[in-house]
């Protein structure tokens, strides 16, 4: 899975984050962790809208080749964090696997998706993106 590295800047309450390698790629968040998740996704609809029109996905630059060009004069000004966000994208194309799950999750899980009206494979992939962009 590729990862892009997003510049976080800001203060309790309004955090930003931007994506050198994908121009006008942003994100806001009132906490770091939420600027991190929205990035996430953010990250994914950038990408998304940019192959869907026929572009490619740039080439991920590695942290210390970020560091080393000419983006990273932003990090002399005000506090900045470099964070490795991973790109978590749609293909648009549904696969069958089987799975085994215990009983009891299995249920709980089934629970889950009826109350949010969606199926159990669309709550499970919505949960496996949280728990991926979460977690990095």
């Amino acid at each position: 899975m590729p990862r892009y590295f997003a510049l976080i800047d800001g203060t309790a309450g309004a955090y930003g984050a931007a994506f050198p390698d994908c121009p006008g790629c942003t994100a806001m968040g009132e906490s770091l962790d939420a600027v991190i998740r929205n990035a996430g996704e953010a990250l994914r609809e950038w990408m998304g809208d940019r192959l869907a029109a026929g572009g490619t996905a740039p080439e991920p630059r590695s942290a210390e080749s970020l560091l080393a060009s000419p983006d990273a004069a932003m990090l002399d000004g005000p506090a900045f964090t470099l964070v490795s966000v991973p790109l978590f994208l749609d293909e648009g194309r549904s696969v069958r696997v089987n799975l085994s799950l215990d009983a009891g999750a299995l249920s709980m899980i089934d629970r889950a998706a009826t109350e949010r009206g969606i199926t159990r494979s669309a709550f499970l992939v919505s949960a496996a993106r949280d728990k991926i962009l979460a977690d990095g």
